[in-house]
């Protein structure tokens, strides 16, 4: 991946008014791309490097995107986990598969996340499920949807009652994972991984688990995500004002009622004030 800096103007409300329009209409188009790839796709697999995975539907996704907002909005910038980009002040912050590895061996647990930032803050975030239908919304400061319904976080506060999903990542020690995964059994919660991270923490915004942490994600992993969790009444950890976008970071996702437990579990800090 390669990335440049440059800055371009911020955008006004007009402007993000017709780029959540647009976020939700490609999300659909770049999903429809997807489902094709997963109905009629050759057995076989490509792999980046361990247990990262690639198909040729990542590349055909992420071309459509590419191709879509350069033609609507010519000005933006775009950050693909294929193909890289230039990081604009405006820019699309795309992943077309997250999920590749449950895509690639038939396993219908894959997504299209797909977030605009401007100046620093994530406006728009779309997470599309094309095997459920179930498109994940959110823009900030107006709440977030499934399917046009209104997304809240899950009112869990006892950990014995706590679903929780803790996402593996080959950037960190599995040392450390391990320990972190048996402090969070060590407060009673359940702990599954599903092995999509941007659905993970759509699940926490639409109340399906209480928390999702991760030791280290990319940008287009989890932007879209973490801003349906806040809108949809969630706590998180800072992860754009610490350099995420540029060299990825560390993310916690929660429900309030086990957020700090979570963050004492993980090591992980939430936001200022939270």
């Amino acid at each position: 991946m390669t990335v440049h800096a440059t800055a371009t103007k911020a955008t006004d409300e007009t402007g993000l008014d017709r780029r959540a329009a647009f976020c939700r209409d490609i999300a659909r188009s770049a999903g429809a791309v997807a489902l094709d790839g997963f109905t009629n796709r050759v057995a076989g697999f490509g792999m980046k490097g361990p247990q990262d995975f690639l198909t040729e539907t990542d590349a055909a996704v992420e071309r459509h995107l590419k191709a879509r907002i350069a033609e609507e909005f010519p000005e933006d910038g775009f950050l693909g986990e294929e193909g890289g980009g230039a990081i604009k002040s405006d820019i699309w912050v795309v992943d077309p598969i997250d999920g590749t590895a449950n895509f690639a061996r038939d396993i219908p647990h894959f997504c299209i996340s797909i977030a605009f930032v401007s100046n620093g803050e994530t406006e728009i975030g779309a997470i599309y499920n094309p095997v459920l239908d179930e498109l994940y919304f959110a823009r900030r400061g107006h709440g977030g949807t499934r399917n046009g319904k209104a997304l809240s976080v899950a009112g869990t506060s006892d950990f014995d009652a706590a679903c929780v999903e803790f996402g593996w990542s080959n950037r960190k020690t599995n040392k450390r994972y391990l320990e972190v995964l048996s402090n969070i059994l060590e407060r009673g919660a359940n702990v599954r991984r599903g092995a999509s991270g941007a659905l993970g923490l759509a699940y926490v915004a639409d109340g399906r688990s209480d928390a999702y942490a991760e030791l280290h994600m990319h940008a287009w992993d989890c932007l879209a995500g973490l801003l349906m969790v806040k809108e949809a009444g969630g706590v998180v950890a800072p992860f754009l004002s610490l350099g995420g976008l540029t060299k990825g970071g560390a993310v916690l996702a929660a429900a309030p009622g086990v957020a700090l437990g979570m963050s004492e579990a993980t090591g992980i800090a939430l936001e200022a004030g939270k």
